[in-house]
């Protein structure tokens, strides 16, 4: 009888003997000294197919000198329809088999070069495959592989737009855990600069523009190429004060000095790289700004949002802004890159979006 791994097999179709249907081999399943179970296929004649049915039989071994007699209650039919969901039954759980791990596992059949969702969601789908496409492994076999400009753009765009998600998440769960540490903003914001706004996608990796001053990003903007600046300071800083005597808010002394740090740096920036950088001639920072992000203002009332923003309005070349709003400009752009969205086609440029920013 032929096992599942030969190449090659042999299959018979006879005509029974009351000439109504037709059989093929026999598949034995199991076999043991008092039971044998065996997979038998027939073949049923319509006027324009052939329907595939088959059976369950069950044996049980008998005294001498009978042989095997069969065993109804333990014997099955299965019609076609049911012999086929038998069939992808197997294959599907037979594919589980290859991994180690409990969890979901989604299975698309592919034929001819096409993947057949049946009732997959396809986002469901299409969230799989992003996961799968973005490992490692995958996109270097993808580099060697021709495809097509549209597919190879829909990798590239669904892959940065899962990273963004992603990166979104990352931030959103250190600032809940209340995780304070200026190194892990740090490295955030140096893997996603874009999260400063779409005039912002990449980062410079020189930090020093002059002997002491050393920033916390350099970022160059997409149009003009000129460099601005970003200065981080931790999330458990006191961003605004109230004074009851005049009623108003007022800058902290921890924001206080972040600003007269940014207005130094800015300064030294323009003068050292007004028409290059030493060293560096490719970085350029003309009048440049700055952004600073400090503190938290997630638990902040209107008006208290309303006077960050009236004071933000009053500086010059810089911007304040806490760790929560810049969480809620990166989710604004992945909401904004999303399919669901960019398929608006009345959607506004991020740029006509600055007074939905309340900084």
């Amino acid at each position: 009888m032929p096992e599942d791994d030969q190449p090659l097999q042999s299959v018979s179709r006879r005509t029974a003997k009351s000439g109504r249907v037709g059989y093929g081999d026999s598949v034995l399943l199991h076999e043991s000294s008092r039971t044998r179970v065996l997979f038998v296929p027939f073949f049923i004649q319509h006027s324009d197919h052939t329907e595939l049915a088959s059976k369950i039989m069950t044996y049980a071994k008998q005294p001498a000198p009978f042989d095997w007699a069969i065993v109804d209650d333990k014997s099955v039919s299965l019609s076609e329809a049911a012999t086929r969901r038998l069939l992808a039954g197997l294959r599907a759980h037979l594919a589980v088999t290859k991994e180690n791990e409990d969890g979901s596992y989604l299975l698309i059949r592919v034929a001819e070069g096409t993947a057949h969702l049946g009732t997959h969601d396809p986002a469901e789908v299409a969230a799989a495959l992003t996961k799968v496409l973005s490992q490692e492994e995958i996109l270097t076999h993808l580099q060697n592989t021709e495809l097509t400009s549209e597919l190879a753009a829909a990798f590239r765009g669904a892959i940065r737009l899962s990273e963004m998600r992603a990166a979104v998440v990352e931030l959103r769960t250190v600032l809940d855990q209340g995780i304070n540490s200026e190194d892990i903003y740090q490295s955030w914001c140096e893997k996603h600069s874009w999260a400063f706004g779409n005039a912002y996608v990449v980062r410079d990796e020189v930090r020093e523009i002059s002997p002491g001053d050393h920033l916390d990003l350099l970022l160059p903007n997409v149009i003009a190429g000129y460099r601005d600046l970003v200065e981080l300071k931790r999330p458990n800083m006191e961003v605004l004060r109230w004074d009851d005597t005049h009623r108003n808010y007022y800058f902290s002394a921890d924001l206080s000095r972040a600003l007269g740090q940014c207005h130094r740096y800015l300064d030294v920036l323009h003068e050292a790289a007004a028409k290059g950088l030493r060293d560096h001639p490719e970085i350029v920072a003309y009048h440049p700004r700055a952004t600073i992000v400090i503190g938290r203002s997630n638990t902040w009332e209107e008006d208290k949002l309303h006077a960050l923003h009236g004071l933000n309005r009053r500086l010059s070349g810089v911007t304040i802004m806490t760790y929560d709003h810049l969480l809620a400009q990166g989710e604004r752009l992945v909401e904004l890159l999303s399919p669901s969205v960019c398929e608006d086609e009345s959607l506004p440029d991020i740029q006509e979006l600055d007074d939905d920013i309340p900084f």
